[in-house]
């Protein structure tokens, strides 16, 4: 018997949490930027945001079903998929119209954003969706786009497409800020691909900690999170985010316990498995001081 829990699965309901982060990242640079924003708009962007992210994790879950890579995973809290479709096969179909549906709805909030505020919003809308259709069965294969594509779709497609959809016009405070996600859930995918190395190499992907090894990619994780801490400063010295923005930089503490963490236990899965909690918290805590701290700044 299908239980509702079992048709929330493929969702990844848990996760889902990072999505409205992002848009209120945009929020924050929309009211930094403009003098009102529409309550409608600001609950379609969230709708449209949401249901992009679950469209690429149900559909995610269904081609790794397809691909008999649930099957090989070793799943962690942070990786591995939600197990719902191993347990239950029957849901399969169900998952695959999830993310459908759920793409659709994205794209109905779309086409809405575009006769009201206009076709400068189709590349980037544009581009959220190939990156939701291609992201599991192609961009997996090619190391440099599975880095970079996960930050792109939360970073710039998610924080730039909420300002221009609140707002009508593009901004360098926004293209600014959606560099801390933009560094950060790259991030987050890539230490949640340690776990998965042997059961992802088997099934055709090529990412960097199967390319180079986890302790190389760690130098990459490390990278990404000074690179985060430095685009709020620089933004914040070239006036494009207030100063408020530097809450942001409270995480930093976070972020120096989890660059030890990777170093020490990157072929230790079990070990490392609490500092990838600590990089979850890192990803959703630090865009969300920066979006209070734009929200500050525009009292």
């Amino acid at each position: 018997m299908i239980k509702v829990k079992d048709l929330l699965g493929p969702m990844r309901v848990p996760f889902l949490i990072l999505a409205p982060v992002c848009v209120f990242l945009g929020i924050g640079t929309a009211v930094w930027d403009s003098s009102g924003l529409k309550v409608l708009h600001v609950i379609l962007a969230l709708v449209g945001a949401v249901t992009a992210h679950i469209s690429v994790n149900a559909l995610n879950e269904y081609f790794d079903f397809k691909s008999r890579l649930d099957t090989k995973t070793e799943r962690t809290p942070f990786s591995g998929g939600s197990g719902t479709l191993p347990d239950k096969p029957e849901v399969a179909l169900y998952a695959l119209w999830t993310g459908i549906v759920s793409l659709a709805i994205t794209m109905l909030i779309g086409v809405y954003f575009l006769t009201v505020r206009g076709l400068a919003l189709l590349p980037l809308g544009l581009l959220g969706v190939l990156l939701i259709v291609v992201y599991t069965v192609w961009i997996t294969r090619f190391p440099l786009l599975c880095l970079f594509a996960p930050g792109i779709g939360f970073g710039p497609v998610m924080v730039v497409g909420t300002h221009y959809a609140l707002t009508g016009t593009y901004s360098l405070e926004a293209w600014a800020a959606s560099l801390v996600p933009f560094f950060l859930v790259s991030n987050l995918l890539l230490l949640n691909q340690f776990p998965d190395v042997e059961a992802d190499r088997d099934v055709g992907r090529r990412h960097y900690p199967i390319v180079i090894g986890r302790r190389k990619s760690v130098r990459i994780y490390s990278v990404f999170l000074l690179l985060t801490y430095i685009s709020v400063v620089l933004s914040v010295l070239y006036g494009l985010l207030p100063a408020w923005s530097l809450l942001g930089l409270l995480t930093a503490a976070l972020a120096w316990r989890a660059i030890q963490g990777a170093e020490q236990f990157a072929d230790e899965i079990e070990a490392l498995i609490p500092f990838m909690g600590v990089n979850v918290q890192i990803t959703l805590l630090t865009p969300t001081l920066v979006a209070v701290g734009l929200l500050l700044g525009s009292i």
